[in-house]
């Protein structure tokens, strides 16, 4: 059905003015009283509250049931929302074909009847099956919740109390894969990989049917890695296909759940019936819209992978043109032409294609396929609808797409979609970046102000931007000092208790903060000067990286560690992994597109790293740099004792540890921030203890000990709100170098 121009502002108005007053979630009379109401789909976050309050009280079983009924809910409530979508497709038929052929008065009239005929035939569909309170939208944090995949994280403990282990491996690998920082989670994965009973068939992603375009995704690229060009055109083929689907679904939802007005046409609003329901349409198209970013967003990140369709799309025409199958390279191209009809590389390899098939020559076959132009027109029939809204009803929407033709935006907003495109384009360019472009504002280079350090190793050695290594910075006695200290806390309790270390079962540490330093000293268990040491180094570490990075804002001490890696004896036989991962310290890496996103849960507050050797009496342990592929090395460092190395936290450091095979290596890790909101309170609460005692240490600028009376244990509390509304639930700053 095409909707006539003259018509496109009632169409507004009208589309969902019946859900208003005829809306699925609104209650019914049933016959049947509450009978049958315990057969109904219940309420899928009270099930999900109610599961989180039995596992604080530590009525395990019941956690479980709960818990997993939140899960089955949910999946059961979009099921029955895809069946009545189905059902009540032909509903209002008779009505709705009369659209294209009245005229006048006569046309809204007909629309009106179509959509409450709709109406009524999705509500009484979804009262069937679901309960009223069970019809109704969840919360933001609900959805958070479940979006984060927090469900299996509560699982996973859960099961492990029961002793069902195999289920409490699954939840935990469900949980990792949407969180792939959470050390501790990465941790309990390695644990329950020694438990017996448990065997790799455990580990399965129970949400993998929402992410398979994904999995095709990921095996498309290593196929075009390898130059395997069928196997590259059948996966993003596939990939495609799935990723159609995966939108279609997402749409199907948007329809048939409720929709929540604006805020600003709530209840308090000014506005009449019609306005709110024009506001009521324009959010469910909005909402349709939205599924473009919800499915390019890999499972537990914030943000999405712009134009993932055309991207597809481009590697699908050019796997098939290098497999020979030139007739559905052309119709890929042609269906890419759609998103970008002028685009000039496409257009040379449209002639190219048409060139090695001897001639131009059009067909059926190399025509783009109906679902691909479905697609376009669709999308391009509601964003007019949406932008029409935008001007003159006052309506937000932003776009999600980069391929929106110019001519459908109104005159009067061009210029604010000309600068939200730019945003998306930049937002797309910062991956591509050269790795050689570091933005942090450092400068490596700067005078060294300590005597006896030298630097070893520069840019040009290191093969990088921004790195450095420097050397005499403590001497033996100092390193034999902490070592020492670091022994000692071992011994006594520092909080690990030389548990496997978060990144590989083949080696345990140890670690040791400044204020549990000062704590012990106090309680007389360790030595008061090695815990002064330990903090004097941090500020000692500041002072010649703020002078030879040529900082250009004052630093502040973000974290402090010192970590100890010992190898387990006997268990180093054919080992192939790190003792530290490839990563970034202040944004995640994905190798595979090279881009990093600057989100939770990394640490984005990060702008210079440091690592101070202690010892170098241990085989393996290299600090090494790569590439963003994480493939490439670039350069490698060999600990020893004094020797710090310092880099910019941001993409362009990617950096792992070789496997610690032998031995005990120890060192200090230092985290530096321009922002003063995330300067570490522990040591400055440490300060205030010794204080207390009538003792000195390092005097500080004015400026560093403003503001140390806080009551906050650790900066990451006093952030915006909307900092922690990311993944941080993780166990903080404990992801040592």
């Amino acid at each position: 059905m095409a909707l006539k121009p003259q018509h496109l502002p009632v169409y507004v108005a009208v589309r969902l003015v019946s859900l208003v007053l005829f809306n699925p979630s609104l209650p019914t009379v049933r016959a049947g009283g509450s009978s049958n109401l315990l057969s109904l789909l219940q309420p899928y976050d009270f099930l999900y509250y109610s599961g989180v309050r039995a596992y604080f009280n530590g009525e395990w079983s019941k956690a479980a049931e709960l818990l997993e009924k939140s899960i089955t809910t949910k999946e059961s409530l979009f099921g029955v929302r895809r069946q009545c979508h189905d059902e009540c497709a032909a509903a209002g038929t008779q009505a709705r074909s009369k659209l294209d052929t009245e005229e006048g008065h006569m046309w809204d009239l007909w629309a009106m009847d179509w959509v409450q005929q709709k109406a009524e035939c999705l509500r009484f569909c979804m009262g069937r099956s679901v309960t009223h309170v069970g019809q109704l939208p969840v919360s933001a944090d609900i959805e958070y919740e479940f979006a984060t995949r927090n469900v299996y994280n509560f699982l996973q403990v859960t099961y492990y109390k029961l002793e069902k282990l195999q289920k409490a491996a699954s939840a935990a690998h469900t949980f990792f894969v949407a969180n792939p920082s959470h050390l501790e989670m990465r941790n309990n994965i390695e644990k329950y990989r020694r438990m017996e009973g448990v065997s790799e068939d455990d580990f399965q992603d129970r949400e993998m049917e929402s992410e398979k375009h994904w999995f095709l995704y990921d095996a498309a690229l290593q196929y075009e890695a390898s130059s395997d060009w069928i196997q590259a055109t059948e996966k993003w083929k596939a990939c495609v296909n799935e990723t159609l689907r995966q939108t279609e679904e997402c749409r199907i939802q948007c329809e048939v759940a409720s929709q929540r007005l604006p805020e600003d046409r709530g209840v308090g609003s000014v506005d009449g019936v019609f306005e709110k329901a024009a506001a009521l349409s324009l959010s469910l198209l909005s909402c349709r819209q939205s599924c473009v970013t919800q499915v390019a967003k890999r499972p537990g990140r914030i943000s999405a992978q712009e134009d993932f369709l055309p991207t597809q799309l481009e590697h699908l025409h050019i796997a098939q043109f290098k497999a020979g199958d030139i007739s559905r390279a052309l119709q890929t191209l042609h269906s890419l032409l759609l998103f970008y009809p002028s685009d000039k590389v496409s257009l040379d390899n449209l002639q190219l294609y048409h060139e090695t098939q001897g001639g131009y020559t059009e067909s059926e076959d190399t025509q783009p396929p109906q679902a691909i132009v479905t697609y376009v027109r669709r999308s391009l029939q509601e964003k007019k609808l949406l932008y029409f809204g935008m001007e003159n009803l006052n309506f937000s929407f932003t776009d999600p797409d980069l391929w929106t033709p110019e001519d459908v935006v109104p005159e009067s907003l061009r210029e604010l979609w000309r600068a939200e495109k730019e945003k998306m384009n930049e937002k797309m360019k910062e991956g591509e970046q050269l790795e050689e472009v570091d933005d942090s504002g450092f400068f490596a280079g700067g005078p060294v102000p300590q005597v006896g350090v030298t630097i070893t190793m520069d840019e040009e050695v290191l093969n990088g931007t921004n790195r450095a290594v420097l050397d005499g910075v403590m001497t033996e006695e100092e390193c034999d000092r902490i070592l020492q200290l670091a022994t000692v806390a071992t011994s006594v309790g520092d909080g690990y208790r030389g548990r496997r270390s978060p990144h590989t079962p083949h080696e345990t540490f140890e670690g040791l903060t400044v204020l549990r330093a000062v704590k012990l000293a106090q309680d007389g268990l360790v030595n008061q000067s090695h815990a002064k040491l330990l903090y004097e180094l941090g500020e000692r570490v500041k002072v010649l990286l703020q002078s030879y990075f040529r900082s250009p804002s004052r630093l502040f001490i973000s974290f402090t560690h010192l970590v100890c890696r010992n190898a387990v004896a006997g268990d180093q036989e054919g080992r192939l992994d790190l003792s530290h991962p490839v990563h970034v310290d202040n944004c995640l890496l994905e190798p595979e597109t090279k881009q990093c996103w600057r989100e939770p849960p990394a640490f984005i507050h990060r702008d210079l790293s440091a690592i101070l050797y202690l010892n170098d009496n241990f085989e393996g342990g290299e600090l090494f740099f790569t590439n963003r592929n994480t493939k490439t090395v670039t350069a490698r460092v060999k600990p020893s004792c004094g020797r710090l190395v310092g880099f910019s936290s941001g993409p362009v450091n990617p950096h792992g540890v070789t496997a610690v095979t032998s031995g005990r290596r120890c060192a200090l890790a230092l985290w530096f921030t321009k922002e003063k909101l995330y300067r570490d309170m522990e040591r400055e609460e440490a300060e205030a203890m010794w204080a207390a005692d009538g003792q000195s240490v390092v005097k500080k600028s004015e400026e560093d000990t403003e503001g140390s009376t806080t009551a906050a244990r650790n900066a990451r509390s006093q952030a915006p709100k909307e900092r922690s509304r990311g993944r941080g639930r993780v166990t903080g700053a404990k992801d040592e170098l």
